[in-house]
């Protein structure tokens, strides 16, 4: 279903992204099935505009990002693109706006503190493969696809290469972005896009339970921990020991810290409530 601006709406006419918090984990799920969950310009103003709000919310320490519908999610939405083509340039400032917002919503994942996982079903194609390897983490039902296939309409995937190319070998990521082809769950695990893949009964449950692992830690030493992770990645090796070896001093001197280290001592859970 589209709107009159060809945008894709949910079937029910509710949000497009619905948000559900579980005590210390936030379930986001697009809700645009009938457009395969399509990244629109609306779908995209939602998700930056939660994640802002999450990149303030100590409360949350886990995030999971999930499809309504037969899909996780089928990429941007085409039929609003082809919209934005009808302007004086051609649709030329239209989509390079376009591109400049998914790109800052896809970094804002990776700015956040939380974990992000994500939960796949159905297909995840171009912008939404792009969406599973910007995430921190992947659960996968037996089922799912995977695929970065916009050179089969002439539309080679080049931003989904970014997060592509960083999560799987180059080889076979330049198989993905110039056949077309998709891949299995399996395989995808193998690669290493996703971390796990489960019967589809099991993937919400799986999904939760990885959440619930999540949640359980310290959460400022996750965020610290998930900065430095991409920070260093993005460094030489000398560089990225000076650099993590700062961070680990700094997280060492946290109160929660000294009190996780006093538990192992005393050989008991750490209670980070505790004063």
């Amino acid at each position: 279903m589209t709107n009159r601006a060809g945008q894709s709406v949910p079937a029910d006419g509710g949000d497009i992204l619905l948000r559900e918090d579980q005590g210390a984990i936030c379930r986001l799920k697009l809700n645009a099935p009938v457009a395969l969950n399509a990244l629109s310009e609306a779908m995209l103003d939602r998700l930056i505009d939660e994640f802002a709000d999450l990149a303030n919310d100590r409360t949350i320490r886990a995030v999971t990002i999930s499809g309504s519908g037969k899909a996780f999610c089928a990429g941007h939405d085409l039929k609003e693109m082809t919209t934005g083509r009808q302007s004086e340039d051609g649709g030329r400032a239209y989509f390079a706006a376009l591109f400049e917002k998914c790109a800052s919503m896809m970094m804002s994942i990776r700015k956040l503190p939380q974990p992000v996982i994500a939960q796949v079903h159905g297909i995840a194609t171009a912008a939404g493969c792009q969406l599973v390897a910007t995430c921190d983490l992947a659960v996968a039902d037996e089922e799912a696809r995977f695929g970065v296939n916009g050179v089969n309409i002439g539309l080679f995937c080049s931003t989904p290469m970014v997060a592509l190319s960083r999560n799987i070998p180059a080889k076979q990521a330049f198989e993905m972005l110039t056949t077309g082809e998709f891949i299995c769950a399996e395989r995808a695990r193998e690669l290493g896009l996703v971390n796990r893949v489960v019967p589809s009964a099991r993937l919400e449950d799986e999904t939760l339970e990885m959440a619930d692992i999540l949640a359980e830690k310290l959460g400022a030493a996750v965020a610290i921990g998930k900065e430095a992770f991409y920070n260093q990645m993005e460094m030489g090796l000398a560089d990225a020991y000076a650099y993590t070896g700062t961070v680990m001093t700094e997280n060492m001197l946290y109160r929660e810290t000294e009190k996780g280290i006093a538990a192992f001592i005393d050989k008991r859970p750490p209670d980070w409530n505790q004063p």
